[in-house]
């Protein structure tokens, strides 16, 4: 099946954020219907997949590339529940050399309920850090938003 028969499915991407709506299940969820704290990071690395994947970059194709979380700094502000909706918003705030700051909120109909500072490096096969090819980070462009966004697109530290 095509992406196109599933419109919306990997969110959407507004001024300078990629929006990703999340349904709560079951499986989500701890014995007392609330999103076990571990789900946020799992809610978060989907939005991060769909995001690249709206923005052409397929991580699946990337050859002797993969992209690793390095630190996620978390702030769990209030619970979500069983079959909430949430939108989990991403954005870029700042890119050098092999590493991009992303910045995501959960939000539950305009509630906060999570906030993760997430960094992200690009890595070769051994581990070893990669500069971001200049084709890539073009393609991050509608992400930049208003205030310049990402640092360093040029390649620089």
């Amino acid at each position: 099946m095509t992406e196109e028969a599933w419109p919306g499915f990997a969110g959407r991407i507004g001024t300078g954020i990629h929006i990703k709506p999340i349904r709560v299940y079951f499986e989500d969820t701890d014995a007392g219907g609330v999103v076990y704290h571990a789900r946020y990071a799992a809610f978060c690395e989907r939005a991060r997949s769909d995001c690249l994947r709206l923005l052409g970059i397929r991580q699946s194709q990337l050859e002797n590339l993969n992209f690793v979380v390095r630190r996620m700094v978390c702030d769990f502000l209030g619970p979500a529940r069983l079959d909430d909706l949430l939108e989990v918003h991403t954005r870029f705030i700042g890119m050098t050399g092999a590493r991009i700051e992303i910045g995501q909120d959960v939000m539950r109909d305009g509630a906060l309920l999570f906030r993760a500072a997430v960094t992200v490096a690009l890595v070769d096969r051994e581990g070893r850090p990669k500069r971001f090819p200049k084709e890539m980070t073009a393609r991050f462009s509608p992400l930049t938003g208003a205030s310049g966004g990402p640092t360093g697109q040029d390649g620089s530290d």
